[in-house]
């Protein structure tokens, strides 16, 4: 049962599964559910009540990358967890799933947009970040200037983004999800810091944001009014697990 101020999941249709990369799966969801959902809300997060084979229910979050009439694109990264080798329940659910099949979805919770009124915007995720990023990008004035940093496992998952001349792409390829945590920030490092105000969004791999964070928070002291960051998964954890170290991660600061 939903908390009482939150609607109950409502049950979508997939529409179709295809690949936008070689590791990158979109799943379309509609049906009738798309009636009664509001407008507005690519960027914004959904969580999708996945059946498991014990009969119990994986609750897992993602990113609404797209909104039409009678759709919503949800785009999955597909890779293993590096501790088991074995890809966690949403992955294996998108790989599989057919159209037709339902789904049942709770939200939409809302997006974590750039702020707007800066001289430069710096951005950083991997490819769990990639929905919100491009999102996020295609938003932004055509006057706005910018460095994107993202983290894909192949060249080919490098896709052309919507976004002002202004904000320079530059994709990291890490073949192995999580294996690689310092890489983020050190591109990062590595770009002289702009003039004028700066805005940092980013989310990753919890480890990854740890080290993203003490350089844009504690070394480029960066307030809250300036940085946007997040961990959206945890190499090695469920969702569940992580999002307890994040509650743990959050008290300590």
């Amino acid at each position: 049962m939903a908390p009482p101020n939150r609607p109950p999941p409502r049950e979508f249709e997939v529409l179709s599964r295809h690949n936008v990369s070689p590791n990158l799966l979109r799943i379309t969801l509609g049906g009738p559910a798309m009636a009664h959902f509001p407008d507005g809300q690519e960027g914004g997060y959904l969580k999708l009540h996945l059946p498991l084979a014990d009969g119990k229910v994986a609750v897992r979050t993602y990113t609404i990358r797209a909104q039409r009439r009678d759709g919503l694109d949800i785009d999955f990264a597909l890779h293993a967890e590096t501790a088991t080798g074995h890809a966690g329940p949403a992955t294996d659910w998108a790989m599989t799933v057919a159209p037709g099949a339902r789904v049942k979805v709770s939200g939409p919770g809302p997006a974590k947009p750039l702020v707007e009124g800066h001289d430069f915007y710096m951005v950083a995720g991997d490819m769990t970040a990639l929905p919100a990023i491009s999102v996020n990008l295609a938003a932004l004035p055509a006057d706005a200037r910018g460095l994107a940093v993202i983290e894909v496992m192949d060249d080919a998952d490098a896709q052309d983004l919507v976004k002002p001349d202004g904000v320079e792409i530059q994709w990291l390829v890490v073949p192995q999800p999580g294996s690689q945590p310092e890489a983020l920030a050190q591109r990062l490092q590595a770009r002289e810091w702009p003039q004028g105000s700066v805005y940092a969004w980013s989310a990753s791999e919890f480890t990854a944001m740890k080290a993203l964070r003490k350089y844009l928070r504690e070394d480029r002291e960066l307030g809250p009014d300036r940085l946007y960051i997040s961990s959206y998964w945890k190499c090695g954890l469920t969702e569940e697990d992580h999002k307890r170290i994040k509650r743990e991660d959050a008290d300590a600061q």
